[in-house]
């Protein structure tokens, strides 16, 4: 056998564990054997970056619907956006270091690897792995404004860049990282990469986004219900922590409901065709799962059969599941629409 597929293999498996869920790395010395394609994917928390790629492709699905689809802008929308979530995903590990957020066995490493805090890479290094990502989804969003027709695209640009650093301090302290989910899921990465790609706003597509948008909304609800105990007495006010846990979890339901009342209006209303209604093949995993988990506190140890890796994330576990479900048919309902749309 080829000695570089030999090489090759492991790298490759450990990027699929990545891109699946949040690979533990037990020491340094584990650390130090993979590649560097798997060391960005563990710091950057790979698998949540799907979330906003198919925010992406849901833009783009939008653009060429209305028949303003092109190629170059949607894989540049793509990647600058994945790619800002990304940096995103690593300052707010350097960030909770430093502030010793993460300190003494931390909530974060229990559930998957903070390479910062655990010793895996310097605060220097992470700062350097931060922000070579952010530059190159800056350099994306650069492209994209210069060759835009709208104006409106730079001010998106530019807001993009405040939250990408404002969300983990202050905004997450202070009961704000939630609410700004929604606007940054739905109308800046869906409306937004519509107009980055189409060349013109759309507020129908804006409104039209919220169904997806609710999803991470209600995911980084769930994680930050799990990670009550951990951040109340570290005074970090997430919204759960200032509203409490059993509001949180009906708010949480409430939102992930949401997802199918507001698909539904958006059929009634003509925006979107009957087809979309695939989502409904959701609802059994809401009403099985989701509900029975929402409606009762933590466990506060793993049950058996809930997979050791993912605990303590419980609450955040589910949402992540139905996230990846509704979104998944969302998208395909989309596509057949669009489909549809050229006969």
């Amino acid at each position: 056998m080829n000695k570089n597929h030999t090489l090759l293999r492991p790298a490759v498996s450990m990027w699929g564990k990545a891109l699946a869920g949040i690979p533990r790395v037990k020491d340094k010395a584990q650390w130090d054997l993979l590649d560097p394609v798997s060391r960005w994917l563990i710091s950057t928390r790979a698998a949540v970056l799907l979330m906003t790629l198919f925010a992406a492709i849901i833009a783009g699905i939008f653009a060429q619907t209305e028949g303003h689809f092109h190629w170059l802008r949607f894989v540049m929308v793509a990647v600058g956006l994945v790619l800002a979530h990304a940096a995103n995903n690593i300052l707010n590990d350097l960030t909770d270091h430093r502030r010793g957020v993460d300190k003494d066995n931390a909530f974060r490493t229990q559930y998957g690897t903070q390479p910062v805090e655990q010793g895996f890479i310097s605060q220097k290094q992470s700062l350097f792995m931060a922000l070579s990502t952010a530059l190159i989804a800056a350099l994306t969003g650069v492209w994209l404004v210069y060759t835009s027709n709208d104006p409106l695209l730079l001010y998106f640009f530019l807001a993009g860049i405040v939250f990408l650093f404002a969300y983990n301090w202050p905004l997450k302290h202070i009961g704000l990282g939630e609410p700004l989910v929604v606007i940054v899921w739905g109308p800046m990465m869906i409306g937004g990469g519509f107009l980055a790609i189409s060349g013109y706003w759309s507020w129908d597509v804006a409104v039209a986004s919220l169904p997806y948008a609710l999803g991470p909304t209600a995911v980084l609800f769930g994680k930050h219900i799990d990670k009550i105990p951990w951040d109340k007495p570290r005074k970090v006010r997430t919204l759960p922590v200032l509203i409490g846990e059993l509001t949180a979890r009906y708010v949480t339901l409430t939102l992930l409901a949401m997802q199918y009342l507001v698909t539904g209006y958006l059929v009634v209303a003509g925006f979107f065709h009957w087809v979309v209604l695939l989502v409904l093949l959701a609802v059994p995993f809401y009403i099985g799962q989701i509900r029975r988990i929402y409606t009762k506190p933590s466990p506060g140890e793993c049950p058996d059969g809930y997979p050791k890796d993912a605990w303590p994330l419980w609450f955040s576990s589910y949402a992540f599941v139905h996230n990846r479900k509704f979104g998944g048919l969302f998208m395909l309902g989309l596509v057949i629409q669009m489909v549809i749309g050229l006969f």
